[in-house]
């Protein structure tokens, strides 16, 4: 088959060789609707692609190392992480560059395009796959495009597209992707049309925005907004934004937002009568596929150009179990995530931090039982809006280190697709503010003899107040050490397990954490940087002191609401002691208790890993470069993790913040749990411990005792013969 094909070349059945946009795009230019020219490189391209040099087999390993019905959102980040960089890095063939640079040029000259997905599969019956591949405007020069073709190809494993076709029950392994250049048009004004609105069928919805397409349909800007009745040909209803504020336009090497001229803020981008000429269009898209159509279009000269259509339950996406609405919501824009780190840390963390010490301020033991049991229920509901809260926020906003570091791969290319995280490691992470002040206290008990005795006697109050004041304040600031193993509250008696902890790091000192970057990141600083025209690199200086704060966030944010979990958990402790006690009003406080989750194992722990047989090596993913062995401590109950001694690898099935304290005396860590954006990953990488992460049954295969080869360079965990 050709490289590339013409839309005259492009028939309905040709649907698994360029993809249902293709196909659409070529099936309106011949109905007479004004589309922008366009050339089609179909699957074959991408299989040929691939075939070279290994690409293939490198992408089935990756898909292999875990299935990705048992991925979470962190692992599905990785494992398209490591795919778009193997993209990124290999070359086209060089029979097929030098073809396509040519036949591209004579298309399209030196002029801007647009480069889209078009998946085999998109806007089948039964499967919507708008929004989740690639599609790159206003892109200008041969390498460009080329490269945006590489990376088109990479979002076929994009994390979003992974886990839809997860949930199909479509087999990845089997996908190919086309892809469709494009003529841009800049139109002054854009956006989409729903010919037949899916909530009320009689209505057409017109949205429009001033400049190009693409900021209406990712949600940048809000739209004007039409309600036009079908039948009559009339406007029921205009909606305009809040506020017209900015537009989208070319750029020397991609688009850029402006602030919106006065002239243009003041007046919807459409007229009536041109939002009726929007609705016909869609109407007359409709009436040629023969279903319902939304449509995406831009006027550019006063002349309405159709960019592209599908039926309208593409958009609207299947199935109500379908959980793309969520999982699509973590990736965010760099305009977006600058507003969510503006509300972060102005409002959510300042707020948390006032909520705890307020709780932590109530005396519970002066309160009357049914009190304490309003108190327990107001603390729930605290707590609960809280977890929301960092569902819909504090989530989100790790996509900010997830920015950059698509970016840091793209200008750079480095071998290594983590590398960009030696870029973000500046201290400041309050888990390491948390190891400080435990090391400070260790450090007390080498100089001290009497404070080592009153730690193995579990009692400092009476032999060094000194010192049991500054523990109580260590509590008082960072919580209960032990509290929220494996996503289950844990939290044991406050003392105990923080004395145990500090006899242990008092034993020999504890290696302190890379607060600074290594020797390499200054230079890799500025060759990101210099990889920007001059007029970029504020932008670019901008999106990295961004991922910095993510990345602090990411491995804080559990710190903020842990503070009010362990508020929680604390008049829930409470009340169950006096109902030990015969409470006076038991009736009250067992139905405050009756929705508290009672601290126990986690999950992980149901098997111990004795008898069977086991695997002698355990695949996950590489998240802490390194190797070390050691013998294994795991984690499935609190006790487990007052045993842990310096050297032994941390086995557990997730390391939470709160559970940092004692990676500095680990020689690895190994979790079930995978992804290189979660907690373990990044405590591992500050302190440069190797760490295998996403590793299944990690728990119930390994035992305490095992002497553990780690190999944080490809992911790889040896299980040794006997106990040490």
């Amino acid at each position: 088959m050709s490289l590339v094909l013409e839309p005259q070349a492009i028939g309905p059945g040709d649907r698994p060789v360029v993809g249902g946009k293709a196909v659409r795009l070529a099936q309106m230019l011949r109905a007479g609707f004004r589309v922008p020219g366009f050339l089609c490189l179909p699957a074959d391209a991408y299989r040929r692609f691939v075939a070279a040099g290994g690409l293939a087999e490198r992408i089935r390993l990756e898909l292999s190392r875990k299935d990705a019905a048992a991925m979470r959102w962190e692992e599905l980040w990785d494992c398209a992480t490591r795919i778009r960089s193997l993209f990124l890095r290999h070359p086209f063939p060089p029979g097929m560059d030098g073809a396509l640079r040519e036949l591209l040029a004579r298309r399209f000259g030196d002029g801007p395009v647009a480069v889209r997905s078009s998946a085999l599969e998109e806007d089948a019956p039964g499967a919507s796959f708008a929004g989740l591949h690639a599609s790159f405007v206003a892109v200008s020069g041969a390498e460009a495009v080329l490269e945006r073709i590489r990376l088109v190809w990479a979002s076929l494993w994009s994390d979003a597209a992974l886990l839809y076709r997860r949930e199909l029950g479509l087999d990845p392994g089997q996908s190919a992707m086309a892809v469709v250049v494009q003529e841009m048009v800049a139109g002054e004004a854009s956006g989409i049309c729903f010919s037949q609105d899916p909530g009320v069928p009689s209505q057409a919805v017109v949205e429009a925005a001033w400049g190009l397409n693409q900021a209406v349909v990712d949600g940048e800007v809000e739209p004007d907004r039409w309600i036009v009745d079908r039948e009559h040909r009339r406007i029921l209803e205009h909606r305009p934004p809040a506020r017209r504020g900015r537009r989208l336009i070319p750029a020397p090497g991609g688009v850029r937002f402006e602030a919106l001229p006065a002239a243009l803020a003041g007046r919807p981008p459409l007229s009536p009568e041109e939002a009726l000429a929007v609705a016909d269009l869609a109407r007359r898209a409709e009436e040629h596929f023969g279903e319902p159509q939304d449509i995406e279009w831009t006027r550019s000269g006063g002349v309405f150009v159709l960019l592209q259509s599908r039926p309208t339950t593409a958009r609207r996406g299947g199935a109500g179990g379908d959980s793309r609405a969520w999982y699509l919501g973590l990736r965010r824009s760099f305009e977006n995530l600058k507003r969510l780190r503006a509300g972060i840390e102005g409002q959510r963390i300042p707020e948390a931090e006032r909520t705890a010490a307020e709780l932590a301020a109530v005396d519970l033991a002066h309160l009357a039982d049914a009190e304490l049991a309003l108190e327990i229920e107001r603390r729930r509901a605290i707590h609960r809006r809280w977890q929301e809260i960092y569902t819909a926020e504090f989530i989100p906003f790790a996509h900010g280190m997830r920015l950059f570091g698509e970016v840091y791969n793209e200008r750079l290319k480095p071998e290594d697709p983590y590398e960009f995280t030696a870029l973000l490691r500046r201290g400041g992470l309050l888990s390491l503010e948390r190891n400080r002040v435990l090391e400070h206290l260790a450090a007390l008990v080498r100089e001290r003899p009497e404070l080592a005795a009153c730690l193995a006697a579990g009692d400092c109050a009476a032999a060094a107040p000194d010192f049991q004041k500054e523990l109580e304040s260590f509590l008082l600031r960072f919580g209960d050490v032990t509290c929220e193993l494996g996503g289950r509250a844990l939290c044991a008696g406050a003392l105990r397990p923080l004395l145990h902890l500090l006899h242990e790091m008092a034993r020999r000192p504890s290696p302190g954490p890379r607060d600074a970057p290594g020797p390499d990141a200054g230079r890799l600083e500025q060759a990101y940087l210099a990889s920007f025209p001059e007029e970029r690199r504020q932008e670019a200086a901008e999106l990295l002191d961004l991922a910095r704060a993510s990345w602090r966030l990411r491995d804080d944010d559990n710190l903020h609401v842990g503070r009010i979990e362990a508020r929680l958990r604390e008049a829930e402790a409470e009340g169950r002691r006096r109902l030990a006690a015969g409470a006076a009003d038991e009736a009250a406080l067992r139905g405050a208790l009756a929705a508290a989750e009672e601290p126990g194992p986690s999950p992980a722990a149901a098997g111990d890993g004795e008898g069977g047989l086991r695997p002698r090596q355990l695949r996950g993913q590489p998240a802490g470069p390194g190797f070390a062995r050691g013998p294994a401590r795991v984690i499935r109950a609190a006790g487990d993790l007052e045993r842990f001694r310096a050297g032994e690898v941390l086995v557990c099935d997730a390391i939470d913040p709160r559970m940092t304290h004692v990676v500095p005396l680990a020689a690895a860590i190994v979790e079930r749990r995978g992804g290189m954006l979660i907690h373990g990953a990044i405590i591992a990488r500050e302190y440069g411990i190797p760490c295998v992460t996403g590793v299944p049954e990690a728990v119930r295969l390994i035992r305490t005792g095992d002497l553990l080869a780690v190999d944080g360079y490809l992911g790889i965990v040896t299980v040794g013969e006997g106990e040490l």
